[in-house]
């Protein structure tokens, strides 16, 4: 049987920290869906379409990965893809906590579905979409924490280009 991971976020930009998690799952199952919530609630900088966007030409040279957006419960979508794992990124101690709840909720809603948590490597353990949100804000330099496609999509000075 094909082992379908479903790994879900905000991806508001998709990060080098991000990318990492994804080419470590890549070598464990068999499809990896990259799955971009809308999270209207987050009110995040970039829209769906945007992040949608930025997501796959990330990916775009990793086989066995697709990118969809949803807008419903992540077990749901994980039912829709025949997805038996969720993927969580794991990048400090302070994750720990929130992730360990979310991982309870979503076995509650289907324990057939486990998650999986994921550590990127150190280089990458510092950066979120947060602080890349933050320093684009002000014009700060991202590029060494985003992929080049996305750095050049969203462009500006730090253009990778």
């Amino acid at each position: 049987m094909k082992k379908i991971a479903l790994y879900p976020g905000t991806f508001d930009p998709i990060t080098n920290g991000h990318f990492d998690i994804i080419e470590r799952a890549v070598h464990i199952f068999d499809e990896v869906i990259v799955a971009v919530a809308e999270s209207v609630d987050k009110k995040p900088m970039f829209t769906l379409r945007e992040r949608l966007e930025m997501a796959k030409v990330a990916v775009k040279d990793l086989e066995k990965v697709r990118v969809v957006g949803f807008n419903n419960l992540t077990i749901d979508l994980a039912h829709e893809n025949k997805a038996g794992v969720l993927i969580r990124g794991l990048r400090a101690v302070s994750d720990f906590e929130y992730e360990l709840q979310l991982g309870y909720l979503n076995n509650s809603l289907d324990d057939s579905i486990e998650t999986v948590y994921l550590m990127p490597k150190l280089k990458n353990a510092f950066i979120s979409s947060s602080i890349v949100r933050n320093l684009l804000k002000f014009n700060g330099k991202t590029k060494h924490l985003l992929p080049c496609e996305v750095q050049s999509i969203i462009g500006g000075m730090n253009s990778c280009i």
